[in-house]
């Protein structure tokens, strides 16, 4: 049968950039391969993690395994979809721009067709065939599995073949037969991030900003949601301020609850919020009552 070739994210987390020119010299551990994610965000300042969002600089990201669409090619750049990420912005996926290398074709990827080893720690570390560690994966990433010997995961890598611990991963038939996870799943696995800082377009456990935080919740519980906190508000079950529960997504409008969306959480139960703030600030667990947010909610949305 012959084999359709798939554009692979090669690299622990890829960045989406607004325009080939959106990395500045401070953003070079961000676009190289391989990515050195933590120096990355440990260089930042306030300032210019600030930058990130109010600069327009970075649209999203992109976890190792991911199958990409590309669409255009720019020197050493590419204009690429992320179909998995769906937004309004491109009925296709979440559109961005990343450095070629670090994206992979490979012919014969089998995530279609095979059982699937999923990251359910925080962090995992990926080795090599003579066990020694290579780099760091995100929360959430998705890898074909090969075998089970004991201890350790065979899985397919985008490059080839690699190892995982087995007490990192969860094992599943299909990511189609990902459990469906309760409320209360949700809002449990948002838990393990507590203290996490925030990163404009954060979509990995190396930071989430308040929409990828509730993406990656859900997706982690079986339910793959739109990517951004507006468009996840026009989808899901709408379900009236006095009825929320546990892990139902709550969602914050400018001029207090009658503008646009601009914040996303989930709610925790009791009257309280679990969220990824803003730029400065980390996943925490906060009243609702007597704050900014009390005031700007503005609908929730049950996607479990």
């Amino acid at each position: 049968m012959e084999k359709n070739p798939k554009w692979l994210v090669d690299v622990a987390v890829a960045t989406l950039w607004t325009s080939y020119d959106s990395p500045r010299e401070i953003d070079r551990n961000a676009i190289s391969h391989p990515v050195y994610v933590e120096d990355w965000l440990g260089g930042l300042t306030y300032e210019t993690s600030l930058e990130l969002c109010n600069k327009n600089l970075v649209q999203s990201q992109v976890l190792y395994g991911e199958e990409l669409q590309v669409i255009e090619e720019k020197g050493e750049w590419v204009h690429v979809i992320v179909q998995s990420q769906s937004s309004s912005k491109d009925k296709r996926g979440y559109p961005g721009w990343m450095p070629k290398n670090q994206l992979i074709l490979r012919e014969d990827w089998a995530m279609d067709e095979s059982s699937v080893a999923v990251i359910s720690e925080k962090r995992a570390a990926l080795y090599s065939y003579y066990r020694k560690p290579q780099f760091a994966l995100s929360y959430q990433t998705i890898l074909p599995l090969i075998s089970r010997e004991g201890d350790w995961i065979q899985v397919q890598t985008p490059a080839g073949e690699g190892f995982l611990r087995a007490e990192d991963v969860s094992i599943y038939d299909s990511v189609e037969k990902v459990p469906k996870g309760s409320g209360k799943n949700i809002v449990s696995e948002g838990e393990k991030f507590l203290q996490l800082p925030y990163l404009w377009g954060g979509m990995s456990s190396f930071g989430y900003d308040c929409s990828g935080f509730s993406y990656s919740m859900c997706k982690a519980n079986g339910y793959i949601i739109p990517r951004d906190a507006h468009d996840q508000a026009e989808a899901g079950k709408r379900i009236a301020l006095n009825e929320m529960e546990p892990g139902d997504l709550l969602f914050f409008a400018y001029e207090e609850g009658k503008g646009s969306i601009h914040h996303v959480g989930i709610y925790y139960g009791e009257g309280k919020l679990i969220h990824s703030p803003n730029t400065g600030k980390c996943i925490e667990i906060i009243e609702l009552k007597d704050t900014i947010y009390e005031k700007e909610l503005c609908a929730a949305r049950r996607f479990w």
